[in-house]
Order: C-alpha cells, then sequence, then structure tokens
C-alpha cells in the first residue's frame, strides 16, 4: 500500500522538556490510522507537528513524498491536510455558515468549488444545514464537533487529522461521530485519529499506534492491538475485567 503521510525520527521539545522522542510512523492511501495513549503521552502535540504549529527538533514529515519541513501551517493546509483540533476550536461570535467559509479560506476565490464542499459537509452533517444561520457558540457540544470536522472537510483535504472527535459527547453521539469518520473514510479521505475512546477506535481503524510518554512502544494491525494483552489491559479495560472475574 502507498504510503501518503510518512513521519520519520520526529522530535519535538517544549523548551527543554522533549515531548516526542524520535517516532516514527505512517499513513497510507485510503487508511485509517489511531494513536491512543494517556493524557500528556504527545498524541495532540504529534497532530500540531503535522500541522506545521510546532517547530521540529529533529526528523521529517512528508506528504506524498514531498517534505513538509519549515512549510508554514497555511501551506500545508493548502497541499491537503486539514487538523481538527481537540476542543473543537470553533469561532463561537460567527454563524455556522460563516465557520464553514473560514474553513475553505485558500480556494474562497473558486465559489463553485466551496459550494460543492459545502454540500458535501451538509450532506454529512445534516444538522448543520438547518443550523446554517445560527451561531456557533449556541450550538450543542456534538454539534460544534460536527461543525469543526466540517470545517476541517472543507479544503477538501487527502489527509484529515482528528483529535479527542468523541470527548465530552453522549455515547449515542459518539456512536454518529464514529460513523461519520468511517464515512469520510469511504469517500476517500485518509485520516489519522487520535482519540481516548480506544474500543471505538480501533473498532474503525486499520491500523493503530501506542505512544507512552513520547515513545511508540506497540505497532500493528488494529485487531492485533485489540488482542494484544498490554494494549487490553492499559486502553480497553481488560485488567478490570480479569480482577472481576477471578472475584
Amino acid at each position: 500500500m502507498k504510503s501518503l503521510l510518512k513521519i520519520e525520527d520526529l522530535q519535538i521539545f517544549y523548551g527543554s522538556i522533549e515531548a516526542l522522542k524520535g517516532i516514527s510512523l505512517e499513513v497510507n492511501a485510503g487508511e485509517i490510522v489511531t494513536v491512543l495513549g494517556a493524557n500528556g503521552a504527545g498524541k495532540s502535540t504529534l497532530l500540531k507537528a503535522i500541522s506545521g504549529l510546532l517547530p521540529l527538533r529533529k526528523g521529517k514529515i512528508k506528504l506524498q513524498e514531498e517534505e513538509l519541513n519549515n512549510v508554514p501551517a497555511f501551506e500545508i493546509v493548502r497541499k491537503g491536510i486539514s487538523h481538527v483540533p481537540e476542543g473543537r476550536k470553533v469561532f463561537t461570535t460567527l454563524t455556522v455558515e460563516e465557520n464553514l467559509n473560514l474553513g475553505a479560506y485558500i480556494q474562497r476565490k473558486d465559489i463553485k468549488v466551496v459550494s460543492e464542499a459545502k454540500d458535501r459537509v451538509f450532506n454529512l452533517f445534516p444538522i448543520l444545514k438547518s443550523r446554517c444561520n445560527q451561531l456557533a457558540g449556541t450550538l450543542s457540544g456534538g454539534e460544534q464537533q460536527m461543525l469543526a470536522m466540517g470545517r476541517g472537510l472543507m479544503n477538501t483535504p487527502r489527509v484529515l487529522l482528528l483529535d479527542e472527535p468523541s470527548l465530552g459527547l453522549a455515547p449515542l453521539l459518539v456512536r454518529q461521530i464514529f460513523q461519520i469518520i468511517r464515512e469520510i473514510n469511504d469517500q476517500g479521505v485518509s485520516i489519522l485519529l487520535v482519540e481516548q475512546n480506544a474500543r471505538k477506535a480501533l473498532s474503525i481503524a486499520n491500523r493503530g499506534y501506542i505512544l507512552e510518554t513520547g515513545n511508540i512502544s506497540i505497532s500493528g494491525l488494529a485487531s492485533d492491538l485489540k488482542s494484544n494483552q498490554k494494549v487490553q489491559e492499559a486502553y480497553l479495560g481488560g485488567a478490570a475485567f480479569k480482577k472481576k472475574n477471578r472475584v
């Protein structure tokens, strides 16, 4: 399978603190790849580095063999990588439609392209169409997450970076969000998914990486990670399940 996004020996520092310690990973064309790990493991740092929001101390980031080191963040968006940040980060004082228009900023002069992108977003998230003129700050948490994802799709990306899309959502909305992630992938968008809900993430991913204190400790097919004892105990409730059965 052809590599689309490739990370090689990536090192990121916050001052004197080494957040990522020379990690390597890749996302092949058409894949959903998930990165799992505890809080503070470096997951969000990884996505920010790919997006050009953090300087690299060492390593390479490549999109279809084109090196993205030192490329400004807005140019990385132009090249086809969109980042949906943790916490949604919608513009609360702007309407739903204005938020979506900002997602298409780099192609704003092509009205037809923007209109077609918006139609695709409304097909994925019908609720956003009905809320089109509503201020984003008045939306529910789930609707804001949909808006953040829709805004990221307005650039028609090749790779979508998703940071904790299910965080803080009710179980019913979590299921809906993961169904939509799968549908986005079915439409040809490769996805790098950072997610605290390991069970859900592995249920839709092709492959996964476990990130622990800035290092990748385990990687492999999602099906293999689900059956890995260490992954089960740390992220899938395996330890609790075994303890319950011993009682």
